[in-house]
């Protein structure tokens, strides 16, 4: 953004300089931050006082980031492997369903016991952002299915007037924190934006549904 901004202006010096930054950032996250043996980025890297180099591995829905903000391609076969993990893993294997923030996440935990089932509360955002990620990679009419499904899983777990809180309780799909939460409201627009684009492209609704 910076660099096209300066492209804008006439900086083209600035711009060049700003372009090749981006491209050594993106290098370096490959050689820094993606650990080959999990096959998956990395949440964060820190170096100790001893100068020694660690990757945090906890996987966090955030991670989703990695294409949102066209560092790479969604269908990077990193992203994918990154993805799959926080999807499998991040999911709440309840009744309830969506996807938790990240492992053993805290902030209003209602189960602390059983983190493999229950990995945090779910959260509509990174529900949400699981479906844009699908979305985004869709090929054909049968890949529009789950993402579908995840925007009905949202609706489902709405307040009846269509308010929807922050995050869910993992037993009983009652909304737990802030109601209502613009984030969730936004996020959940997009993602129908992003929905209704895609399967235009394939030509996967009738004219009557688009009316």
């Amino acid at each position: 953004a910076a660099a096209n901004f300066a492209e804008a202006f006439g900086e083209k010096n600035l711009s060049l300089k700003y372009r090749q930054a981006t491209e050594e950032i993106k290098k370096s996250m490959k050689l820094y931050l993606f650990n080959p043996s999990l096959n998956r980025f990395a949440k964060t890297a820190q170096t100790d006082s001893n100068g020694k180099y660690t990757l945090e591995m906890k996987l966090d829905a955030s991670l989703f980031a990695l294409w949102f903000f066209e560092v790479f391609e969604p269908n990077d076969p990193m992203v994918r492997s990154t993805l799959q993990a926080v999807h499998s893993q991040l999911k709440v294997k309840t009744n309830v369903g969506g996807v938790a923030r990240y492992e053993n996440d805290a902030y209003h935990q209602i189960e602390k016991r059983d983190i493999q089932n229950v990995p945090g509360n779910p959260w509509f955002i990174c529900s949400l952002w699981q479906a844009q990620h699908l979305i985004a990679c869709v090929q054909t009419k049968e890949d529009l299915k789950e993402p579908l499904q995840i925007l009905e899983w949202v609706t489902d777990h709405a307040f009846p007037s269509g308010i929807l809180a922050e995050q869910v309780h993992p037993y009983t799909g009652e909304p737990l924190s802030v109601s209502p939460l613009t984030w969730s409201h936004a996020t959940y627009v997009l993602t129908v934006f992003d929905y209704v684009e895609r399967a235009k492209k394939l030509h996967a609704f009738k004219k009557k549904d688009i009316q």
